[in-house]
């Protein structure tokens, strides 16, 4: 996922067609994408350095909200422009610290793990909510929290037993339940957001994270660690920033617009399940046993969780 970047509003301008009144494949597509992102961030190993990854794919991105999305930037500017401090924190800490730390984690784990947890965002958004906002949790919903942190556990474990014991964990592991604490306070931060359209601060978010990118990069190039990509290296830009970062964004929120957050929400458990077959498929990783085992705890903590927040 890239789930990194998903403004919670529609954009307005984006409507029509066969594939835009298409809320299923829209979905579909969209966690496809997202779940390419763990794939794409593997790929990267050795081709280009983490944060010039991070960098260069918001370069992408802002030149595309610049073309497509200029017209609704200037039209809702006068509101944005109130609101510049948010959007910035809110661009810093889930699309740059997240992908920050999403790659950086991809030199040290295997893309089926980034997948798997990943899937635990919706459990950190939920106890998010809560600790910010106090918004109800029934003991039940603390059920599906803790399958899915087992779930993660067993990640980070790789199904060792000892390891949990011993605190033995892979950093990589550790790193991505960092990122997704990142996302899920980013996610629960929206809650505040301002009212304009999803692609307008889409677009403002997508700047910031440009901007507090670059100090990573010059702390990545003082340690001597800066590699500009590779023919492999802009080949995976080019993909994360067109499908992951940008079209993925805004099949998302056009999905919203046709089926409402709920239903299209529950799409994103597809996340894990398209991360672990696209690394099998593309990568060839080994689908091991404790894989599938946190796959259940995560997918059916979420399930519950999910389903009794509806009710």
């Amino acid at each position: 996922m890239d789930k990194a970047s998903t403004p919670p509003a529609p954009p307005a301008d984006v409507k029509g067609g066969w594939l835009f009144g298409n809320a299923y494949l829209l979905l579909v597509l969209t966690t496809l994408s997202w779940a390419g992102n763990a794939v794409a961030g593997r790929l990267a190993v050795g081709e280009v350095s983490p944060m010039a990854l991070t960098m260069l794919r918001w370069v992408g991105v802002v030149v595309l909200v610049l073309i497509f999305a200029r017209h609704r930037l200037i039209a809702e500017w006068p509101v944005l422009r109130r609101h510049l401090p948010y959007l910035f924190a809110l661009g810093a800490l889930g699309f740059t610290g997240f992908n920050a730390l999403f790659y950086i984690a991809a030199h040290s784990t295997v893309a089926i793990n980034i997948g798997i947890i990943q899937g635990s965002i919706p459990v950190f958004v939920l106890l998010g909510a809560y600790a910010a906002y106090r918004t109800p949790v029934t003991g039940l919903q603390f059920v599906g929290v803790a399958a899915t942190m087992l779930g993660v556990a067993i990640i980070a474990a790789q199904g060792d037993i000892a390891r949990l014991a011993d605190l033995a964990f892979n950093n990589g592991d550790l790193l991505m339940v960092m990122a997704c604490l990142l996302y899920a306070g980013y996610t629960v931060a929206l809650r505040k957001r301002p009212a304009v359209s999803g692609l307008a601060m889409f677009s403002v978010m997508a700047v910031a994270a440009l901007l507090t990118s670059l100090p990573l990069v010059a702390v990545e190039a003082a340690l001597g660690r800066f590699q500009w990509p590779t023919p492999t290296g802009w080949a995976v830009l080019g993909f994360v920033a067109l499908l992951p970062s940008f079209l993925a964004q805004i099949f998302f929120l056009r999905s919203v617009e046709l089926v409402g957050p709920g239903r299209a929400g529950v799409f994103v458990n597809l996340v894990p399940i398209f991360s672990a077959l696209l690394a099998v498929l593309i990568l060839g990783e080994r689908f091991q046993l404790y894989h599938a085992l946190a796959l259940v705890f995560v997918l059916g903590g979420i399930a519950v969780a999910e389903r009794l927040r509806r009710a």
